[in-house]
């Protein structure tokens, strides 16, 4: 423990730890005090340069608040986020694949029947959706558990829509005996992910956007199979190669077609040209204990 070099610290550190109980906790610190001291063997930062790393980290402490979480915003756009889900959600090409959850999923929402309108009145470009919910074999997943929410037309989700009290844009659906479900609602938008803060500052600096491509986010849960955290993105949105959190998935493009009012299989539902969205999603079953 003393007269400590550059090449002898790393292990001191790691003793130091030896008598740690959990066993995992062990293994993930060790890990965590390698790489780390790799990482400023590898760069040799300046006092200077720590400081200004230590004070970035501190400022995205500072901006979390209890509905804005910098550090989750942080791990989205370093991409450790989608590696923890990659890591974790390991599914066959044939399964619905995840993606992140996001910071909007709120536990608050309705349970509404099937064909609702979650739109809650807000303006925009009507959007009819409707979901099937089906085993490996393509079987339907009945009494499933269907959350969804996404933005309105302008990018915002409800907690951020001026003067929006009540909640919208979301809810929570069950599939019937075919595993369908639908709803009504209005055609979200692309929208810029919070960069007021140090996230912020982090995506000017590499000259990177902060446009997320638009999206209707989905939670399936059902008993006997692996939950479901997903997204499905326009075919022809421009910021899906560019997506700052790094969510989108060849699987989970699909056309928003869009009809006029008097068109399409939705005719004489509403008077305004409409988008119709359809999906199947794919569960995999839960792995034996």
């Amino acid at each position: 423990m003393r007269d400590l070099t550059s090449d002898t610290i790393t292990d001191a550190v790691i003793a130091t730890m030896r008598d740690t109980k959990d066993s995992r906790l062990a293994e993930i610190l060790e890990s965590l005090v390698r790489h780390l001291h790799d990482f400023v063997r590898d760069v040799e930062p300046t006092e200077e340069e720590w400081a200004r790393g230590v004070d970035f980290l501190t400022r995205t402490g500072q901006t979390c608040t209890p509905t804005r979480q910098e550090f989750i915003l942080l791990s989205d756009v370093l991409g450790v986020t989608m590696l923890v889900d990659a890591l974790s959600n390991r599914r066959p090409a044939e399964a619905t694949q995840n993606s992140v959850l996001g910071p909007f999923f709120r536990e608050d929402r309705p349970r509404l029947a099937d064909a609702a309108d979650i739109s809650a009145g807000l303006p925009g470009t009507p959007l009819f959706f409707e979901g099937r919910v089906v085993n490996r074999e393509g079987a339907p997943v009945t009494g499933a558990a269907v959350d969804v929410w996404h933005s309105d037309s302008d990018g915002h989700y409800d907690v951020d829509v001026p003067g929006q009290v009540d909640t919208a844009m979301r809810a929570l659906f069950r599939t019937d005996e075919r595993g369908h479900f639908s709803f009504r609602s209005i055609r979200p938008s692309s929208y810029p992910i919070p960069a007021d803060g140090p996230v912020g500052e982090l995506l000017r600096a590499t000259s990177r956007s902060p446009m997320r491509p638009a999206h209707v986010h989905l939670l399936i849960d059902a008993p006997g199979f692996q939950r479901v955290t997903s997204m499905l993105f326009p075919t022809d949105d421009p910021y899906l190669d560019t997506d700052p959190v790094f969510g989108v998935k060849e699987s989970l493009l699909e056309s928003y077609d869009t009809y006029a009012a008097d068109e399409g299989p939705c005719r004489g539902l509403t008077d305004v040209p409409y988008t119709l969205l359809r999906h199947t999603f794919v569960l995999e079953p839960r792995a034996a204990r």
